[in-house]
């Protein structure tokens, strides 16, 4: 069975792929045997995930993209397919947060985490799908979060954006099921990375999630890879339109 989760052959673009969940994300697709492609604005964060890529012995192409720039993805699209003839995984990784007391959050802050959040993901995936159609099929997989399912008060425009990911993961999931594209996402909670730098800094708040979660500590970027992997590959090729949680038991607590 541990052929169903070999990805060699296979190529993957990963949003945001360059720090945090992605890198974390993409090396494991890595180590799994797909070459990757990056897609992220800060090309020196890039160029030192393709060179941990490299080292493993898998070629990997960095990309500057702005994913809220239609024209940026369509660009990104058609270098991976100039570079590797193919694409049969694409994650959905970029993401922003920011918000404030919900009557006072401007409308440029809303539209700018929406845009990336939740835009970025339907234009992402409309722009793969006739290579993941031509390849005979494929995988995307969505990056969630906790604020997917919980309400906030202070990071509106993030659970709202976080909250439409899901509902787009299913629209898609059943629209494409027939051209053998799974579409699922995957949901983390308390990871380890710089968007939730403030928050670990912040001792009795960090204290609190850490007391509330079963397992007892955040999690870290490299560890959501297993999950990817296996909605990645042809393990997964019956699931589709779901939602995986990957937090230590947070939301159960």
């Amino acid at each position: 069975m541990i052929e169903e989760f070999n990805l060699t052959g296979k190529v993957a673009i990963v949003t945001g792929g360059n720090g945090g969940i992605g890198r974390g994300i993409a090396i494991g697709l890595a180590r799994a045997g797909a070459e990757i492609v990056i897609a992220a604005r800060n090309e020196e964060k890039t160029g030192r995930v393709i060179d941990e890529i490299t080292g493993l012995g898998h070629r990997c192409l960095g990309i500057r993209c702005d994913v809220q720039s239609r024209d940026d993805i369509q660009a990104t699209v058609d270098a991976t397919l100039k570079e590797f003839g193919r694409i049969d995984i694409l994650v959905n990784n970029a993401g922003i947060s920011a918000g404030g007391p919900p009557q006072s959050i401007p409308e440029e802050t809303w539209d700018n985490v929406v845009g990336t959040n939740l835009k970025s993901v339907f234009l992402f995936s409309q722009a793969v799908y006739p290579a993941l159609v031509e390849a005979g099929g494929g995988k995307i997989i969505n990056i969630g979060s906790e604020y997917s399912i919980f309400g906030s008060a202070f990071v509106l425009p993030y659970s709202a954006s976080k909250g439409g990911v899901i509902q787009m993961t299913k629209s898609l999931a059943v629209a494409w099921a027939g051209n053998n594209v799974q579409v699922n996402t995957i949901i983390p909670g308390w990871v380890r990375t710089d968007m939730t730098a403030s928050v670990i800094d912040n001792g009795p708040f960090y204290q609190g999630i850490v007391q509330r979660t079963p397992a007892g500590r955040f999690a870290e970027p490299e560890e959501v890879a297993g999950t990817a992997v296996f909605l990645a590959s042809a393990a997964s090729d019956f699931i589709t339109g779901q939602s995986i949680v990957f937090d230590g038991g947070y939301s159960i607590a």
